[in-house]
């Protein structure tokens, strides 16, 4: 990929992209890179090819209406979060399963939750 061309506007002004050219997997680089685009709370993990954030609410209403804003999201961008849900918290975890590592379609669905907040 290359980031200098793909990053010509803000992530959150993207939208997820299947093509060869969008969808490659990103180095380490690109990733550190990407990682100032989005809250720092976002944790890159390389190794596992994961991009996950906790998210804390005081109450169960809070956590599913955010978990269906999640969805909403996921399905509006066709890129899905494994996510796991309890009565105050919710773990989103991204990765891009048709190429085993982390693309540019994490860092775009990350900053649209971003916006959540």
């Amino acid at each position: 990929m290359d980031s200098e061309k793909t990053l010509d506007k803000p992530l959150i002004d993207m939208s997820c992209v299947y093509s060869a050219s969008l969808t490659a997997r990103l180095s380490v680089d690109e990733c550190s890179t990407l990682m100032a685009s989005i809250d720092k709370t976002w944790t890159l993990d390389f190794e596992a090819n994961t991009l996950s954030r906790n998210f804390e609410f005081k109450n169960y209403y809070e956590t599913m209406a955010f978990a269906n804003a999640v969805a909403w999201i996921a399905q509006k961008q066709n890129h899905h979060p494994d996510m796991l849900i309890t009565y105050r918290h919710c773990k989103l975890i991204y990765t891009t399963h048709s190429i085993n590592g982390i693309s540019i379609n994490d860092f775009i669905c990350a900053a649209h939750i971003d916006s959540l907040n």
